[in-house]
């Protein structure tokens, strides 16, 4: 309730208790003299006419009966009194506790007030935008308004009394009045005043919580590369936001600890710094660290920063067999596998009962058997080195016999009737070296080497038609170039001979024949 309706319901209890504090019992105003008989000349209360005085002042026993009467009457009208005070002292204790309640304003009556503005607190990020919205029950043609935090009128009903673009009127009716304000900054924060001007003019308060929106974090502290059993030491840091941020660590998807945060104001926002410390091992080569911060006003998801490690370790080793089953008179190696950061570059093979075999040669990881032998049975150790650290690995090598040599047959592959004998037991080693097309061969017939195969008799086939086509070829062009010879044999006139005979010259011969003297004689030439 406001300070005007307190003030008055605070009047209206004082009156109550005033009114409480002055009543009393029927009578109990009379003045005292009127409960009092008159004295005697004497000094003493006049006796009623049934009591008589005596020469010595002596009191009739009918005077005393009446005297002890009214005693008792008095003692009954004082209890009265008594409890009549101590109702009234209780009811100016309740009028006065009701009236400490008014005053200080944790007592509200249930009144309800129709033309009151009601309006809610909002929170909004740095950056967003806001909505305050101020409505009432009722309205008797007064006017709302909305004012800033240094009481500057923004909104008077439809009218825009600040001129500041950011804020915009939203909806304004007579029962309610909104604005928005747009790209809200950290000046923005504070108490927004609803007005609405009636007799007496009634006002509401709304509060609006800016949020500083944090910085993406950034992770600082990383030296390289460190070696196993290291202490790996980085720290994370994360500035613009209010209220402070949340800084969390994690390895992968896994939260580890670290230390906690140190907040540092910046004006009206902070900044945020968080660190771990940890001993790495290899299980952390390649892993991604990451700095996450929470905040209120992210409300998607964190913002985050990643920093992959690498972690240097010494190989760890293992020797890796061509086959499982090395038998004597085969090509065999071994090969010495390392796994470590950096990779292992140096190896080095040594047989514990002695000298490496003479048959055998090292290149690199890989030890070589040229012709597997029994004397190279024996325990082999290879060592390998990536400048961090040496690690090492042993087999056991143990040559096996050769296989047995498969037996061969020396019957004919038919018999005298020409149907071919039951195939010959063999061994499950001559079954493994079979191929898998001739799984059936013990079934089928050998093949006659005197007969052509389909094949070959094919490509003969083709050749010949090829020759044929060629020949006829060559002989259609003979006979296309004899015709072509027979149709051009005929006479032929040269310049000399017109007019060569009447001619004594060769150059007058030449003249007349470009006269185009008609008697000449032709000269005919032949071409074959």
């Amino acid at each position: 309730m406001e300070t005007d309706e307190r003030a008055f319901a605070l009047l209206v209890y004082i009156s109550i208790c005033l009114f409480l504090g002055g009543v009393e019992e029927e009578g109990g105003s009379r003045p005292a003299e009127a409960t009092q008989r008159p004295l005697s000349p004497r000094g003493s209360p006049a006796l009623g006419p049934g009591v008589r005085g005596g020469g010595g002042g002596g009191v009739s026993p009918r005077g005393e009966a009446a005297v002890g009467a009214k005693t008792r009457g008095g003692r009954a009208r004082d209890a009265e009194r008594r409890a009549m005070a101590a109702l009234r002292w209780a009811a100016l204790a309740y009028c006065s506790s009701l009236a400490v309640l008014l005053a200080s304003g944790n007592f509200v009556l249930d009144v309800e007030d129709q033309f009151q503005p009601v309006t809610s607190d909002e929170t909004v990020a740095v950056g967003g935008t806001v909505t305050l919205t101020c409505r009432v029950q009722d309205n008797d043609n007064s006017s709302l308004q909305w004012s800033n935090t240094a009481q500057q009128t923004l909104y008077f009903g439809e009218k825009r009394a600040l001129r500041d673009h950011r804020i915009q009127l939203v909806q304004s009716t007579p029962t309610e009045l909104s604005i928005s304000i747009a790209n809200v900054n950290l000046s923005d924060e504070g108490e927004y005043t609803c007005s609405i001007f009636t007799m007496p003019v009634r006002t509401a308060k709304a509060t609006v919580t800016v949020l500083g929106v944090p910085q993406r974090p950034v992770i600082k502290g990383y030296p390289g590369p460190i070696v196993e059993g290291g202490t790996l030491e980085l720290s994370c840091h994360s500035s613009g936001s209010k209220p402070p941020a949340r800084l969390r660590w994690f390895k992968g998807a896994e939260q580890i600890p670290g230390r906690p945060d140190v907040v540092d104001p910046e004006g009206k926002t902070f900044t945020v710094m968080s660190s771990i410390n940890y001993t790495v091992s290899r299980e952390d080569n390649d892993a991604i660290i990451s700095c996450s911060v929470g905040h209120e006003s992210l409300q998607t998801s964190d913002k985050s920063m990643e920093q992959r490690i690498q972690v240097l370790y010494k190989p760890s080793v293992r020797i890796q067999p061509e086959s499982d089953l090395p038998r004597e008179g085969e090509k065999f190696f071994l090969q010495c596998v390392g796994l470590g950061n950096p990779e292992p570059s140096v190896f080095k093979w040594e047989r514990k009962e002695g000298e490496l075999p003479l048959l055998s040669k090292q290149d690199g990881s890989y030890l070589y058997f040229e012709l597997l032998n029994k004397s190279d049975n024996g325990l082999y150790h290879c060592e390998a080195d990536n400048g961090i650290g040496k690690g090492e690995a042993e087999y056991q090598l143990s040559v096996l016999e050769p296989p047995p040599p498969a037996p061969r047959s020396t019957l004919s592959p038919f018999t005298a009737s020409g149907t071919r004998p039951p195939a010959l037991p063999t061994s499950p080693a001559d079954r493994q070296r079979r191929p898998l097309g001739d799984a059936d061969a013990d079934a089928e017939d050998p093949p006659d080497p005197t007969a052509m195969s389909t094949s070959s008799g094919i490509d003969h086939a083709v050749i010949g038609g090829v020759v044929a086509v060629i020949v006829f070829i060559l002989l259609c062009l003979l006979i296309v170039l004899g015709r072509y010879l027979i149709r051009h044999k005929g006479t032929y006139l040269t310049h000399e001979a017109k007019g060569s005979d009447d001619a004594p010259d060769a150059d007058t011969a030449i003249i007349n024949a470009e006269g185009g003297q008609s008697g000449a004689e032709d000269k005919k030439e032949y071409f074959i």
